[in-house]
This record gives structure tokens, sequence and C-alpha cells, in this order.
């Protein structure tokens, strides 16, 4: 017997957070506009890095507006989920553009610490002070929702690390104008760099996780089989599995043996009841995200293997 419980999908709706996205891909895409010509003009590797880096962010805000508007689709026949895991996708594909992007920093940055080009520090500091403005207006925008899910997150961390990018590139200036040190561009973009990789690694493996169906962080299926084993009636659990469809939607399925009265006197669904309040109470999932098949025990000689 499985969870047989009709349930609706209700509970699974999103905040709708489409509107503060394309106000901040609208900033970003403009700054990006900007910062083109200023690269172009100033011959900066801090502020090519930082306009490399806004592309990054303009085609992953346009990426998590498009997830956010998929996510908003009802489930099908076709996809049960609906397309809630396009956030997923879109925070993976963010993630990997700034991979390239910060690679990029590191290999060019090395090569200009030996052989620096000349910065024109004034126009410089105006283009970076234009971005940083932006940065923040951008991020004022994306700050209440940031929190939401794994798009969202993405989206936020992008536009931080742009604006403190931006700063990279003021101090830069300011350091070539009063001292006349060159090198201060090649060091402020390998510092962009630093601070683009270890968050682009941390969206990139958890957006894995994700999609590998891993088993949501704080979720010890250990302790799972531990407190509903202690349902009454219920003798053992096994083949547990817990996984993420996206972000804050876990889901729970577990085969239950229950004794074998529980069949004939009709108690079983009571058990089924007992065993979802469990889940949801102790674990935070939410009653139709679990599924779970109660088995008498005669049942095991059906299951050629066991999984954990």
């Amino acid at each position: 017997m499985s969870a047989g419980h009709s349930h609706g999908h209700a509970a699974d709706a999103t905040p709708d957070h489409r509107r503060r996205l394309a106000i901040a891909f609208g900033i970003t895409a403009t700054l990006f506009v900007a910062q083109v010509v200023g690269a172009v003009v100033t011959g900066s590797l801090a502020l090519l890095v930082d306009t490399a880096h806004m592309l990054t962010d303009a085609g992953g805000l346009l990426l998590a507006l498009v997830a956010a508007n998929l996510t908003l689709r009802p489930p099908s026949n076709r996809r049960t989920w609906g397309f809630r895991r396009a956030e997923v996708l879109a925070a993976l594909a963010q993630s990997a553009l700034l991979l390239v992007v910060g690679v990029y920093v590191l290999v060019e940055g090395v090569q200009r610490l030996f052989t620096p080009p000349e910065v024109p520090s004034a126009e410089l500091l105006v283009f970076g002070v234009v971005g940083l403005v932006g940065n923040i207006a951008s991020l004022l925008v994306l700050s209440s929702g940031r929190d939401a899910n794994l798009n969202l997150r993405a989206a936020f961390l992008e536009v931080l690390n742009d604006a403190l990018g931006s700063v990279g590139v003021i101090a830069a200036a300011i350091i070539i104008s009063t001292t006349g040190w060159q090198q201060a561009d090649a060091v402020a973009g390998l510092l962009i760099g630093a601070l683009i990789l270890p968050r682009a690694l941390k969206i990139l493996g958890e957006s894995a996780g994700v999609l590998l169906e891993s088993t949501p962080r704080g979720l010890d299926l250990d302790q799972v089989r531990e407190v509903l084993t202690e349902v009454e009636h219920v003798e053992s659990v096994h083949d547990v599995h817990a996984s993420l469809i996206a972000s804050g939607l876990p889901v729970l399925s577990a085969h239950v043996v229950v004794e074998d009265g529980c069949f004939r006197d009709g108690h079983a669904p009571q058990i089924l009841d007992q065993l979802q309040t469990c889940a949801s109470a102790r674990f935070a999932i939410a009653v139709e995200r679990t599924t779970f098949q109660l088995e008498p025990p005669s049942h095991a000689h059906h299951e050629e293997g066991r999984h954990a």
C-alpha cells in the first residue's frame, strides 16, 4: 500500500520573483554596455574582467527570469513536477559561466603582472563608480528574495561579486592615479577572479547535488529509519530514498514492513497517516511529498534486492 491520499500542489506554489529579476536584468544589461565601452577605452584588465563578469550576470539573470517563468507552469502527466527543476539548471549554467570567467582572469592576470599595459586611471575610476552604483541598485532589488531558491541565490551572488569587482576597479584606479603602479590593475583583476571561483564552485556543487538526487542537506536517513520504526506496529523500514526536486521541495519514500494483523483488521491506513505525520513533524517534509509502501513481512521474498 502506498500513500493514496489525494493532495493538491497548492503548497508547492513559489513566490513570484519575476519583477525583481526583470529590474535587476535591465540594470545589469545597461551597465554591461557601459562597461564594454569603458574596457575598450581604458584597456584595463580589472574592468575587462568586471565586464565579462557582468555579461555572465546579465545572462544569468536572464536565465533566472526564464526559469522563474517556467517554475510557475502547472504539473502535467508528462512533467509531474512541472518545471520546478528549471531553477536548478539555471543556477548550474550560471556557475559554469562564472568558472570560465574566473579561470580566464587568473591566467590573464598573471601575465599582466609581468607586462602591465598603461591604464588611464581617471576613466577607470569613472567606469568603476558607475558599475558599483548599478550593482548596488541590483542588489537592493534582489536582496529580499535571495534565499528563496538556488536560482535567486546564484543571481544575487553574481551581482554581489560584480559589486566587489567594481570596488576592485575603483581601488586599482586610485592606486594607479596616486602611485603610478600599473600592476594594480592586474592585482585587482586577480582578486576579482579569487572572489568568483569559490562562489561558483559552491553553487555548482549544490546544483549538481540536486540533479544527482543526493540526500538533502541536514537529513540523516539512518535517523529517518529509526524514527519511522518507532511508529507502533512497524517492524522495519527499507528502500529509503530522499532527494530535492528543487530548492525547498524535498521528497521522501520508503518501504515499511508492518505486522500482518494490520492488513486484516483495516488498521493499515491509520499507520500510513502516522508515518506521514511523523515525517512532516520531525523532518519538515510535507505530507503530499512522502510516499510509504506498506508491506506485510511475507512480502520480502517478492523483492530481489534490498536498498539501504
